[in-house]
């Protein structure tokens, strides 16, 4: 068979890889990979925005030999079909240099080993024009100068990757010192909630991270302190291989049993609706997540459910997995089960948010409001057997009694449903009474039941009721003292 050798040409190749598609944030997470697969238990993120401007990461790794830095330089310096050691971040053999290129036009790899300091660096303007694969092997004297070089130094371990001219970060903003003051800000929650597992030490080895030496704090998503697991750990085993896909599901608590604080961490910018869904962890590594697979629709009910899902990297190869690891598409077997579970966590998101209370769940008991279904659609009526109300209307006269229904008929169809979607949609918090207040409230209300009950014979059917009667079944206690009280009284 006759062949041709033809290369890409390099200048092309390069300028166009960097049009991935990375974002500042994916490509620092990038080599982050790279840190924690050399067994790195720290990575320092420094950057500089004037003067000689230039991101650099440092950390504690294990060095490169120079045939391997050589080869880590490489465009596709690994095949993603290959198989890796466990704690491989790797996949594809571009992140290091699609990624940092992506964000500059100057890329240098600097590493300790065997005593010295070894550099390769990737220059495109000098590959423009030289119109060659043209990969620079870094002097002594060069590797002296460069920024954050003493710290490799005085690790006498690790790795130093450098970003200089920092084109793309520039476009677009008045100045590059703004542009990277916000973006770093960016990162500084993406890495936190991206290795928020790596950073606590969360059934994986411990890696501090820290941003011009300030220390990235772990950002749980799934809020483990006030969340309710709905069910076991589901491992779902893959025909022919012999790691499993581990699904754990998590409800958040409702809203109203969250402080402003908390609903705007879980929530972020976007709200609880857009992070509900699937969380896709590749190696304990966060790789994608706030989506269903189209497995349920994302709605107002479901938006407290979250579900983690843990890959190996051995079974990349069923995923559709990107070049940025920034999303990952379950395998049919995978997604079958996944169909299976999600209709069972999202129901339970469901009662979380429209049943807060126990007595909402139960049709026996009398609710202030009822819900009704008609041909026209669903109604909210206030309750006409509440028993407040039949005592209220034994109070009073037949033309009160008239003018009270009408009051109530307007009330329930004047019920601001529109304001209150909006305001629940957009995770406000609703304020209701505070305990005490409803407490005492409610203790006043039973006391006048239970005398006017004493009266009319009916002292016993009226408590018993109780139970069975809102807001009177969320204090039983208080009115067992107060049924004794009265039935005690005058004794």
């Amino acid at each position: 068979m006759k062949t041709i050798d033809c290369p890409p040409y390099a200048p092309i190749l390069m300028e166009s890889t960097r049009a991935v598609g990375y974002s500042i944030e994916a490509a620092i997470a990038d080599l982050i990979d790279n840190s924690i697969t050399a067994n790195s238990t720290g990575v320092g993120i420094w950057f500089l925005p004037y003067d000689n401007p230039y991101i650099a990461i440092v950390d504690n790794g294990r060095g490169i030999n120079p045939e391997r830095l050589t080869d880590a330089m490489r465009y596709g310096s690994s095949s993603p079909t290959e198989q890796r050691e466990e704690n491989d971040m790797g996949r594809y053999g571009l992140g290091l240099k699609t990624a940092s290129l992506s964000q500059c036009r100057c890329l240098t790899v600097a590493t300790y080993y065997e005593g010295d300091i070894l550099a390769r660096r990737w220059d495109l303007d000098y590959i423009n024009k030289t119109g060659q694969w043209s990969l620079i092997e870094l002097e002594d004297e060069e590797i002296s100068s460069l920024p954050m070089i003493d710290r490799l130094k005085q690790q006498k371990k690790g790795t130093l990757v450098l970003w200089n001219r920092l084109d793309k970060i520039k476009a677009g903003e008045i100045t590059l010192e703004q542009a990277l003051g916000n973006r770093m800000a960016e990162v500084k929650e993406h890495l936190e909630l991206v290795f928020h597992r790596y950073l606590s030490g969360y059934d994986i080895r411990k890696v501090t991270m820290t941003i011009n030496g300030n220390k990235l704090i772990p950002f749980d998503p799934f809020f483990p302190s006030k969340s309710s697991i709905v069910m076991d750990d589901e491992k779902i085993k893959l025909p022919g291989r012999k790691e499993k896909v581990v699904v754990r599901p998590f409800i958040l608590p409702h809203p109203s049993k969250m402080t402003k604080d908390e609903l705007e961490k879980y929530g972020g910018k976007d709200g609880l609706r857009k992070l509900q869904g699937f969380y896709i962890y590749r190696n304990k590594r966060l790789l994608t997540w706030g989506t269903w697979f189209r497995l349920i629709k994302m709605d107002e009910f479901s938006k407290l459910a979250r579900v983690r899902v843990d890959i190996p990297n051995s079974l990349d190869d069923l995923w559709t997995l990107d070049i940025k690891k920034s999303t990952a598409y379950p395998p049919e077997i995978v997604k079958t089960r996944l169909k299976q579970i999600v209709g069972t966590i999202s129901n339970s998101s469901k009662k979380t948010w429209s049943f807060r209370r126990r007595k909402e769940t139960n049709d026996n008991i009398y609710h202030i409001w009822n819900r009704m279904e008609t041909r026209e659609g669903i109604r909210y009526l206030i309750n006409q057997d509440h028993p407040l109300l039949d005592l209220i209307n034994e109070l009073i006269d037949a033309t009160t009694k008239k003018l009270l229904c009408e009051y109530l008929e307007t009330v329930q169809n004047n019920l601001p449903i529109n304001t209150l979607h909006n305001d629940i949609h957009n995770e406000e918090k609703i304020v209701q009474d505070k305990k005490n207040v409803e407490h005492k409230r409610v203790c006043e209300m039973a006391q006048m039941l239970l005398e006017n009950a004493k009266s009319n014979g009916q002292l016993e059917n009226v408590y018993d009721n109780f139970k069975i009667v809102e807001p009177f079944n969320d204090y039983l206690a208080e009115m067992n003292e107060i049924y004794m009280e009265v039935r005690d009284n005058d004794r």
